[in-house]
């Protein structure tokens, strides 16, 4: 799927809806080895924002309160897949006419989810390293290859 509008990858290299979360790695503005490991969960909000070697974001206040990582990984989300989109998927309202969603989320603090979106950043890295082809992926063979409905 194709963006909505053009992102900064240096600053948010990767942004998922995934897990029942929107989850992302954001660079560290002070650290080229440290990136920030950042999520909001679905529905009630969960904010959670860790280092790559799980140390909790000093900025994320009292874990209901946005740090600049998260604000920086909403902001790509909304660039990459639309305002729309993504309130449905963390199941706001957006305010009409707005572009900004933290006004409709109510946040809350959340577990540490690191691990789990490190890894799948580092999953979608991999493929960066599969030289262009036409033919399937073998860690993508499950899906039926059939034409007809799976049951």
């Amino acid at each position: 799927m194709a963006p909505v509008r053009a992102r900064k990858l240096a600053k948010v290299p990767f942004v998922e809806l995934a897990e029942g979360r929107l989850q992302g790695v954001v660079s560290s503005g002070s650290d080229v080895e440290r990136v920030y490991v950042s999520s909001i969960t679905a529905a009630e909000h969960g904010l959670s924002c860790n280092t790559n070697n799980n140390r909790p974001c000093g900025g994320l206040g009292g874990g209901s309160r946005p740090c600049n990582h998260l604000k920086a990984l909403l902001e790509a989300a909304l660039a990459q897949y639309g305002v729309q989109r993504v309130a449905r998927y963390l199941k706001v309202e957006p305010p009409s006419g707005e572009t900004d969603l933290w006004p409709a989320l109510h946040p809350v603090a959340a577990p540490q989810r690191a691990a789990e979106v490190f890894s799948s950043f580092l999953r979608h890295l991999a493929y960066l390293e599969v030289p262009p082809t036409t033919d399937p992926l073998p860690d993508l063979q499950w899906f039926p290859a059939t034409s007809q409905a799976v049951r």
